[in-house]
């Protein structure tokens, strides 16, 4: 692994010290781009404007006339933690704002797939609805949306990922990656775009004098589950997202939020009242998740939309339990992907420039879990498949890939499309993660003419395995509090957090599980504890390694560990 400490402007680095921003903060800030204090403003106001946003004006004049005409409005979601979370927000939002009828459906994984399909429109249409809104979904969705609009159906498609050559004939599309759009924040989650939707709605309601902005829904009280979304659907962190999940976790360290956010925490054994965005992606972002992959997503957003604190709590239990159950599936599921993807290649060797891994006893509801889990280890972009378990459709082959830096993983899958028609049945995502569907014959087919498409984009330079870091931690720096002080800040895609790196000398090692290797370190000096999580191999008596930082409490007393990322080699 090759380390790549981050170049720190000095000149921006005091300017924000001196604006009262901590110093190491001023550093870490600085290294990440930002210019001045005030692009740490997180107020709301600083956010960019919803007119901004194409579509959001024709949206909020949709939904206002069906509000006054009390038409039935349905939402079709997509099943991850983004899709729930927008839903939610949807619901909640358009009930404040005065919607008499407000339904929901959620496509089921294996039966249904990704999106709206003409089968979901015409099961839309049955409940009797008169305005189908997509959240998380929709820009690819052109039979879908046609199936919708013939059965006499309004559609409004509020979506965030990447269009295709065709759009859908909706009545209103919001996307900011639509051609023509020019919000400048192209990362918004699809839970920001729904909450973008419902800030321009409110404002149309305004101006038709249904409330004045004195006695307006108060629409922040939605930003928590904004906020969990944004980061659980690891969309980059630019500026307006930092606000979006500042917003939120102010809030939530308040005691402002859903009462099924307030379960989740409970039964992750996490403390709202010191909330993270580490929370929202390895805590609460899993159990929701857990619904879509193995049961169904319906129960995610039912916890998210009840305000009763009993059914919050027998909800986050249930997820809590599907969440265990997906763990075992996973393990089970990393260990035969390792060993299948292994012997592709010969253990002196580089692996292939790409992998594509399948087998007949994979669930589809984990592969793109175990992809990133593999695309990790090894560093190549992942594809892992598994059967289709819809019915009819057993020949057919779910995939989710995940890709490294520098290597775009629809547009490679776009060309493979193109280069090999028929190949693959559907696809779409983005940049970093996408998914397809293929038949079981073409397997080889697709795996030749991805690891091609990846042997030309990817040179050595690129697949080395690279690790940005924030360089030495000065000593007066490892402190609970400065811990403490770092977690507070918002972090994620885009924004990573802090990785430090530096050469310790190793006191003591030991296995912990079987899978953990526990460290007596020096740290410039001092003694400190260490954990390299799934890692077995021993350390040298001088390692360079990148490590987080962590504060944990034994006997009552706090002190800081390093959690070790990699080793530089």
């Amino acid at each position: 692994m090759k380390f790549e400490v981050r170049d720190v402007p000095p000149r921006t680095a005091w300017a924000l010290e001196q604006a009262g921003v901590h110093p190491l903060l001023a550093r870490l800030f600085a290294a990440r781009g930002v210019a001045s204090a005030d692009d740490l403003d997180d107020g709301l106001a600083r956010l960019l404007p919803p007119a901004q946003l194409k579509g959001t004006h024709e949206a909020a004049v949709l939904l206002a006339d069906a509000i006054a005409a009390g038409r039935k409005l349905c939402f079709v979601a997509d099943y991850d933690c983004d899709g729930a979370t927008a839903c939610a927000v949807g619901i909640r939002g358009l009930k404040l704002l005065g919607a008499p009828h407000v339904d929901y459906l959620v496509p089921d994984r294996v039966v249904d797939g990704y999106g709206l399909t003409p089968p979901i429109a015409e099961r839309v249409a049955a409940r009797g609805a008169d305005l189908l809104i997509t959240v998380d979904n929709g820009i690819a969705s052109v039979d879908g949306v046609a199936a919708a609009r013939a059965a006499g159906l309004q559609v409004l498609v509020t979506d965030h990922h990447l269009p295709g050559d065709t759009l859908p004939a909706s009545d209103v599309t919001v996307n900011p990656n639509q051609p023509g759009c020019s919000f400048e924040s192209k990362s918004l989650a699809g839970v920001g775009v729904m909450f973008y939707v419902l800030l321009a709605l409110r404002a149309e309601l305004r101006a038709r004098g249904a409330f004045d902005a004195a006695a307006q829904p108060r629409l922040d009280a939605l930003l928590p589950l904004v906020a969990l979304g944004t980061v659980a659907d690891v969309v980059r962190l630019d500026a307006n997202n930092r606000r979006l999940v500042a917003q939120g976790l102010r809030r939530i360290r308040a005691g402002q939020m859903p009462a099924g956010l307030a379960a989740l925490f409970a039964v992750a054994g996490r403390d709202a009242r010191k909330a993270s965005t580490f929370d929202f992606g390895f805590a609460l972002g899993p159990r929701i998740n857990a619904a879509g992959r193995l049961a169904d997503m319906t129960l995610g957003i039912e916890l998210l939309l009840t305000d009763d604190a009993a059914r919050a709590d027998e909800l986050a239990r249930t997820l809590d339990g599907i969440n265990r159950e997906r763990r075992e599936i996973e393990g089970g599921m990393r260990e035969q992907a390792l060993s299948i993807a292994e012997g592709l290649f010969d253990p002196a060797a580089e692996p292939p420039a790409a992998l594509c891994v399948f087998d007949p006893e994979f669930h589809e509801g984990v592969v793109g879990i175990v992809a990133a889990r593999l695309k990790d280890k090894l560093h190549r972009p992942t594809f892992v498949f598994a059967p289709s378990g819809a019915e009819g459709r057993g020949h057919e082959l779910k995939g989710s890939g995940r890709s490294i830096p520098g290597f775009h993983l629809r547009d490679a899958l776009d060309l493979v499309a193109k280069r090999h028609p028929g190949v693959l049945i559907k696809f779409g995502g983005h940049a970093m993660a996408a998914g397809c569907t293929i038949a079981e014959e073409h397997f080889e087919v697709f795996e030749q003419a991805l690891q091609q498409v990846a042997t030309e984009w990817l040179d050595a330079a690129t697949l080395t395995r690279r690790l940005a870091t924030d360089g030495p931690l000065p000593a007066e720096y490892r402190r609970p509090d400065v811990v403490d002080t770092l977690h507070q800040a918002v972090w994620g895609q885009g924004f990573a957090a802090p990785v430090f790196n530096e050469e310790v000398e190793v006191l003591g090692q030991r296995l912990v599980g079987e899978k953990h290797l526990a460290l007596k370190l020096r740290h410039q000096g001092q003694p400190v504890d260490g954990i390299w999580f799934g890692h077995t191999e021993p350390l040298p008596p001088r390692a360079h390694l990148a490590f987080r930082l962590e504060a944990d409490e034994w006997q009552g007393v706090r002190r800081v560990r390093l959690l070790v990322e990699g080793l530089a080699g």
